[in-house]
C-alpha cells in the first residue's frame, strides 16, 4: 500500500514538473527541487548515460552496474506523470497564456518567487563567495531573459535537434525555463503545435536532441552538486531570481518591461496565489509525504 501511494505521489510530482516546462519562465529543474525528486532524477539520469556508454563500450557489467543505481521506483512514475502534464499542459495552458497573458505570468512569479526558499535555505551559510556568484547569475539570467524572441513558423527539422538539446538541459538547471530557451530560439510555438497534434516526425527529432543534450550536460552537473555543493545551490538560487524578470507581468512586444498597470490589485492577488500553492506544496511534502530526496 505504501509504495503505491508513494508511486502516485511521484506520478503527481511529474505532472507538475512536465506542466512546468510547457510555460515559458518556470523552471522544471525548480519544481523538481521543490518536491524532493531533484536529486534522484539527476543521478539516475547520470547512471543511464554512464550505463548506455558503457554498454556501447561492451563493458556489460559495468554497464549493468550503472543501471543498478536507477532509482526506477522514483524516475519511472515521474516520468508517466511528466508525459501526462506536458500533453495536459500543451492542451490548457496555450489558450489561458494567450488570453490571460498578464494574470498568469504573474501567478507564475509568486511560484519562483516563493521557491527561491528552497535552494535558499540548501545553501547554508552564505559567504560573500556565494552571494557575488548567486548575484552574478541573477544579472546573467536577468539580461537573457530580455532578449527578444526568435520568428520561426516552420523550422526545419535539422534546427529542432539542437534547439532541443539546448533547451533540456534547463530541465535539469532550477531557475532557467527549457519553454523559454525555445521562445528565444523561435520554437516554442511550433513544438506546442507538435504536442498537440501528435507530429511523430518532429517530436521524434526533439526527444533525440534532448537526450543528446541531457548525456553531454547532466553528468557535469552532477559533479557540480557533488563536488562543489554549495557553490552550485547558490549560482541555482540567482539563476532562479533572475529568470523572474521573465515573469513580470507588464511587458512589451519585445519584451521590453513596462510600469505597474491599473489592474495591480489583480496581479497582486495572481501573485500571492502562487506564493500560497508553494508554501502549501512544501508543507505537504514536509508533513504529510517522506522527501524522495533532497539536493
Amino acid at each position: 500500500m505504501g509504495k503505491a501511494i508513494a508511486a502516485v505521489a511521484n506520478v503527481a510530482r511529474g505532472a507538475l514538473i512536465g506542466l512546468a516546462e510547457i510555460v515559458p519562465g518556470v523552471s522544471g529543474g525548480t519544481i523538481a527541487l521543490i518536491v524532493g525528486v531533484y536529486r534522484a532524477l539527476i543521478s539516475s539520469a547520470a547512471h543511464v548515460v554512464g550505463g548506455v556508454l558503457a554498454l556501447a563500450r561492451g563493458r556489460v557489467s559495468e554497464s549493468r552496474a550503472e543501471f543498478s543505481g536507477v532509482s526506477f521506483a522514483v524516475v519511472l512514475p515521474v516520468l508517466v506523470g511528466m508525459l501526462g502534464g506536458i500533453f495536459a499542459g500543451a492542451a490548457l495552458l496555450e489558450p489561458v497564456l494567450d488570453n490571460y497573458p498578464l494574470h498568469t505570468r504573474a501567478v507564475f512569479a509568486g511560484l519562483i518567487l516563493a521557491s527561491l526558499w528552497v535552494p535558499f535555505r540548501m545553501v547554508g551559510t552564505w559567504d560573500g563567495k556565494t552571494i557575488a556568484l548567486a548575484g552574478a547569475a541573477a544579472v546573467a539570467t536577468f539580461f537573457l531573459t530580455g532578449i527578444p524572441a526568435v520568428s520561426a513558423v516552420s523550422p526545419s527539422l535539422w534546427a529542432v535537434a539542437p534547439a532541443a538539446a539546448f533547451a533540456v538541459c534547463a530541465l535539469v538547471l532550477p531557475g532557467v525555463s527549457g519553454s523559454f530557451i525555445l521562445v528565444t530560439l523561435g520554437m516554442y510555438q511550433p513544438t506546442l503545435q507538435a504536442v498537440n497534434d501528435l507530429n511523430f516526425a518532429y517530436l521524434g527529432v526533439f526527444v533525440a536532441g534532448a537526450a543528446i543534450g541531457l548525456a553531454l550536460f547532466v553528468r557535469v552537473l552532477q559533479h557540480l552538486l557533488s563536488n562543489f555543493h554549495r557553490v552550485t545551490l547558490a549560482i541555482m538560487t540567482g539563476l532562479m531570481a533572475g529568470s523572474l524578470r521573465a515573469l513580470w507581468p507588464w511587458q512589451g512586444e519585445g519584451r521590453e518591461l513596462l510600469a505597474v498597470g491599473e489592474d495591480a490589485p489583480s496581479v497582486a492577488l495572481a501573485v500571492v496565489s502562487g506564493v500560497v500553492v508553494v508554501v502549501v506544496l512544501l508543507v505537504v511534502e514536509r508533513v504529510w509525504t517522506p522527501r524522495v530526496n533532497l539536493v
